[in-house]
C-alpha cells in the first residue's frame, strides 16, 4: 500500500516514527512531506526517516499562516497526484483532509487539541478522526477514540526506555537536582491572546533558590543572563533528560504530558486548557495546571513545594496506574491506518 505522512512539528516525528518504521518494514511505501518548523527537520534525520520538505514553518500573523498554509496543500497535492496513495494522515490534518478529498486517498486525522482553529474546517472533509478518549469536543459520526495519549505513541515501555548517558551529555551527575523549564514563542495559530509565565528570570530565580539547576528549552531568544541555562542536548535526547529530570515546569503543553507520563511530575502554566491535561491532573496526580490570573504566583508555589519534598507523592506508582489504564498509541496509529482493516 502506499501512505503519504505529514509533519508539520516536532511532536509529529516523535508521534509517527515507530509506525512508519513498521509500515515500512511489511513492504508498504510510505512518503513523508514536512513542513520546517522548529527542530522537526532534526529529529527526521536523527532517527533517519525518509522526507521531504514542502514549506517552511508558520509565518507570522493571519496573513502569513493563510499563505503558507495554501502553499502547503497546493505542494502537497502535486505530490500526492503523482504518487496517487491509498491513506494519508496527519496531525491536526488540515492538509492531509482537503488533498486526500481531492485525490481519492482515504484521510485519517488524529488530534487532541479541542481549541485548533482547524478542526472546523478540517473535520468535515476527513475520513475518520481519532482521539484520545479524554477529548472533550464531538467530532461527529467519524470520530472514534482510544484510552491514551498522543505521546504513548513513543514513550509507551514497549516503545522507549531511557538512556542515563544523556547526564553526562548535559555536565549532570547522576544524583544532581534538575528541573527542565519550558518557554513557547506563542507564534502558532492556537497560541494568539494566550498567555503563559509572568517573567522568565522570576522563574528560574525562584526555582534556583531550592539548591536545584535550572536547565531550559526555548522557541524564543532568552534573556542573555538565561542563556547559561538553555539545555545543549540533542533535540532527540530530550526525552532521556526529562525521564531523569525531578520536575518539569513550562507552557508547552505536549512537553508536560511527555514528562508525566515518564513518571516526571510536571506544573504546565498556559491559558489553555486540554482534555488530556485536566485528565492526567483529576486522575493520576502527574500534572498541576495552572491556567488562571495568577497562574505564574501558583505555578512556582507548586514547583517549590514539589522541590522541598512537601508534595510527597510515589510518581511511579502513578506512573504505573496510567499505563495500566492506557494503550500503546502506536498500535492504534497501525491498525487505523490498516486499509484491509475493514
Amino acid at each position: 500500500m502506499r501512505y503519504i505522512i505529514t509533519i508539520q512539528h516536532p511532536a509529529h516525528v516523535h508521534f509517527f516514527k515507530h509506525a512508519i518504521r513498521e509500515l515500512k518494514s511489511n513492504g508498504h511505501d510510505v512518503f513523508v512531506f514536512a513542513r520546517d518548523k522548529e527542530v522537526a527537520i532534526d529529529l527526521l534525520t536523527a532517527y533517519e526517516i525518509e522526507h521531504i520538505v514542502l514549506a517552511g514553518g508558520q509565518s507570522g500573523g493571519l496573513r502569513g499562516m493563510m499563505v503558507g498554509q495554501t502553499l502547503w496543500e497546493y505542494r502537497l497535492l502535486q505530490r500526492a497526484r503523482e504518487i496517487e496513495p491509498d491513506v494519508m494522515a496527519g496531525i491536526g490534518g488540515t492538509a492531509v483532509a482537503h488533498v486526500g478529498a481531492l485525490c481519492g486517498a482515504r484521510t485519517v486525522v488524529f488530534t487532541d487539541t479541542e481549541h485548533a482553529p482547524g478542526n472546523k474546517i478540517t473535520f468535515p472533509f476527513a475520513d475518520e478522526i481519532w482521539t484520545p478518549a479524554c477529548f472533550t469536543d464531538d467530532g461527529g459520526t467519524k470520530h472514534e477514540q482510544y484510552p491514551g495519549y498522543h505521546e504513548l505513541a513513543y514513550l509507551h515501555p514497549n516503545r522507549f526506555e531511557p538512556d542515563p548517558s544523556v547526564l553526562e551529555d548535559v555536565g549532570l551527575d547522576p544524583d544532581d537536582r534538575f528541573v527542565i523549564l519550558r518557554v513557547v514563542s506563542w507564534s502558532a495559530s492556537h497560541d494568539v491572546g494566550e498567555g503563559g509565565f509572568d517573567d522568565v528570570r522570576d522563574v528560574v530565580d525562584r526555582l534556583e533558590e531550592t539548591g536545584t539547576r535550572v536547565l531550559i528549552t526555548s522557541e524564543a531568544p532568552l534573556p542573555e543572563a538565561l542563556e547559561a541555562n538553555r539545555a545543549t542536548v540533542a533535540p532527540h535526547r530530550m526525552h532521556d533528560l526529562l525521564a531523569y529530570a525531578d520536575l518539569f515546569v513550562g507552557e508547552g503543553a505536549t512537553m508536560a504530558v511527555e514528562s508525566a507520563v515518564l513518571g516526571t511530575p510536571a506544573v504546565y502554566v498556559n491559558t489553555l486548557r486540554m482534555g488530556y491535561t485536566d485528565e492526567i491532573e483529576a486522575r493520576y496526580g502527574l500534572l498541576y495546571n495552572c491556567q488562571g490570573s495568577y497562574r505564574h504566583h501558583n505555578a512556582l508555589e507548586i514547583a517549590v513545594r514539589i522541590l522541598d519534598g512537601e508534595e510527597d507523592r510515589d510518581w511511579d506508582a502513578r506512573r504505573e496506574r496510567l499505563l495500566n489504564d492506557t494503550v500503546d498509541t502506536t498500535d492504534v496509529i497501525l491498525s487505523t491506518l490498516d486499509v484491509d482493516r475493514n
